[in-house]
């Protein structure tokens, strides 16, 4: 059974950091994208971030490049989240998500929430930053 658990999200102050961490499970697979996702109070689902298994790819989304890093540690089977310069606007749910048939490895489709790429979901780490 795949799982995705995520955990690291927490109370923070304007302009500080978190680290985020999804530990993935239950699968083995040649190639696949894990992707970072977030949902505001009252807001549609955004994706942040992702990186591809078979060569390390990433992506990120227009909000957070330059402060969120995405990176991963295979012998962990962890993917991290290493958010820096939190402003309030990045107040959320985050969640991770497994793309198990990744046609285009990590690329700004993998983000796109309507495109539905995604195949498996964790339940999300609440992160709040206060101003």
């Amino acid at each position: 059974e795949v799982q995705l658990v995520e955990s690291g999200g927490g109370l923070v102050q304007a302009g500080g950091s978190l680290r985020l961490s999804c530990a993935a499970s239950g699968f083995t697979l040649d190639d696949y994208v894990i992707g970072w996702f977030r949902q505001a109070p009252g807001k549609e689902r955004e994706g942040v971030s992702c990186i591809s298994e078979s060569d390390g790819n990433t992506f990120y989304g227009n909000s957070v490049k330059g402060r969120f890093t995405i990176s991963r540690d295979n012998t962990k089977n962890t993917v991290y989240l290493q958010m820096n310069w939190l402003k309030p606007e990045d107040t959320a749910v985050y969640y991770c998500a497994l793309d198990t048939y990744p046609i285009a490895g990590c690329w700004a489709g993998s983000l796109d929430v309507g495109a539905n790429t995604m195949d498996y979901w964790g339940k999300g780490t609440l992160v709040t930053v206060s101003s």
